[in-house]
């Protein structure tokens, strides 16, 4: 036989779309032509291909080779096509039969050795073979990872070998299952490690309970990191779907995903000199970006206003949809990216406006073109800002400690329940007309809020958010509908917002 197919997959954000490796081989002069949109990875493979092959014990063809990576027009990267093109290869040549190979996908990086190596997106490609009816084999750190979804039969190879030896049928490969339980408690830090700061607290499980996102401002050493740093601990365990879906996006990231982080909310705190693309992923090959890689996590993002502008400016649109979308000249991929946003900032470039022992050297001049950094759009677009107060040694030895990450989960997640129940979302993804189903207002509660707001000057997107936070308010303390005091209660979380252009 001189024509051999074996399948395969492509990446396109969390899109895997088939890949046939086609190989002829022909009479004439010995040569390698690969074509099908191959970048520099790809074409590197016919190297990589060759040494594997010869080390395994096989022949390389001294023949015309033409490989072809259809369709013709997706375009192909990474090494994960050496082993499909190697076997195909040994199919045509006829040194492995190519009957069994219509009811396999295959995936990985070869070694000049023979060994195979992990591939990036095992999850996504795996995920997009459900439907195909064949079984996938893999290496075995990617087979590991890609048994997280079922409904495939997935092998595990460590050698090019073995592969060959499974497919002519000599020794069969291990399959892969996947028996992974949710994560310990301890894997989180414990919010009863942060004394004092009860408006904090209250605000960081606001922000759990409803899925909103929550600006902290405070002197330097008050605790905002440490407080950031337990809201995974509070959220509910994440659901199957949540988890594959979180896993999928980690895969297709830079450093893969461990499966040692199963069923654990993502926290991604990148550093202010993060660069736009960075935040939202991008390259001539899109990639996830922070705001992917926190997908059904937590985003925090310390010391905001030292971030460019411009940069900031590229949460907005995901804040709101829940989604990003890249686009290259020849690339447009869509990765999800609902996240929980979190930021930290100082008062002021000193960082001590309002501290009670320690005196602002900052002018209203600079104090004004600090906050000036965060645009008023994307303040409008947090629900709930707390202040987090300076307290002395002694008060901080005389407090007792706080309430223990379980217990104030197990409020949250009944709260997310009543929500789930009720409305099938979060408060924070609920639209206008939800809000008016499910937090009606009397005319008196109605004119009071309407003063509040317009003495706050508060935009229209505000009032919205207002209920949304009222109502998660009435989720936690188990009532029906939100009361006059959630009401004023959520006003004052906006309050801080309000008032953040004033020194």
């Amino acid at each position: 036989m001189t024509l051999a197919v074996c399948f395969s997959r492509a990446l396109s954000g969390l899109c895997a779309p088939q890949v046939s490796v086609e190989v002829h081989l022909s009479n004439g002069l010995p040569s390698f032509t690969l074509v099908g949109l191959p970048d520099t990875e790809v074409k590197e493979s016919r190297e990589r291909v060759r040494a594997a092959l010869l080390q395994s014990g096989f022949d390389f063809p001294a023949r015309r080779i033409t490989v072809n990576l259809a369709p013709a027009d997706l375009p192909k990267e990474s090494g994960r096509f050496d082993l499909p093109l190697a076997i195909a290869l040994l199919a045509a040549a006829g040194q492995l039969s190519a009957e069994q190979l219509a009811g396999y996908e295959l995936a990985g990086e070869l070694g000049l050795g023979g060994e195979l190596r992990p591939v990036r997106g095992a999850l996504a490609m795996v995920n997009a073979a459900r439907d195909s009816g064949r079984a996938f084999i893999l290496p075995r750190a990617s087979a590991n990872e890609a048994a997280l979804v079922h409904g495939v039969s997935i092998f595990a190879a460590d050698t090019l070998a073995e592969v060959c030896a499974h497919l002519a049928g000599v020794a069969r490969l291990q399959e892969v299952s996947a028996t992974l339980t949710p994560p310990a408690e301890q894997d989180y830090p414990d919010l009863s490690e942060v004394r004092g700061q009860g408006a904090a607290k209250l605000a960081l499980e606001l922000a759990a309970a409803g899925g909103h996102s929550l600006l902290m401002q405070g002197p330097p050493g008050t605790g905002k990191s440490m407080l950031a740093a337990r809201l995974p601990g509070i959220l509910p365990p994440m659901t199957l779907d949540e988890a594959l879906e979180s896993a999928a996006v980690q895969s297709l990231g830079s450093q893969g995903f461990a499966l040692s982080r199963w069923r654990t909310r993502p926290y991604r705190s990148p550093h202010h000199t993060a660069s736009a693309v960075a935040l939202v992923g991008g390259g001539s090959e899109p990639r996830p970006g922070e705001i992917s890689l926190a997908h059904r996590g937590v985003l925090f993002l310390d010391e905001l206003p030292e971030y460019d502008r411009k940069v900031l400016e590229v949460l907005r649109e995901p804040l709101e949809s829940g989604e990003i979308h890249i686009s290259r000249a020849a690339r447009q991929v869509t990765y999800p990216a609902r996240f929980q946003l979190l930021a930290a900032m100082n008062p002021c470039p000193c960082g001590y406006l309002g501290h009670p022992r320690k005196p602002c050297r900052c002018t209203p001049e600079q104090v004004s073109r600090y906050r000036a950094k965060i645009s008023g759009p994307l303040l409008d677009r947090f629900d709930l800002m707390v202040e987090v107060g300076s307290l002395s040694l002694d008060e901080l030895q005389a407090l007792p400690d706080g309430e223990d990450s379980r217990v104030v989960r197990e409020r949250v997640g009944a709260a997310r329940e009543r929500q789930l129940q009720r409305q099938g979302k979060v408060n924070a993804e609920l639209n206008s007309a939800e809000l008016a189903e499910v937090c009606p207002l009397s005319a008196a509660e109605s004119a009071l809020l309407n003063q509040m707001l317009d003495k706050l000057d508060l935009s229209a997107r505000a009032y919205f958010r207002v209920l949304r936070i009222a109502r998660t308010l009435a989720d936690l303390g188990g009532h029906a509908y939100p009361l006059r005091s959630h009401l004023l209660q959520a006003v004052q979380f906006r309050r801080g917002l309000a008032s953040f252009g004033s020194r």
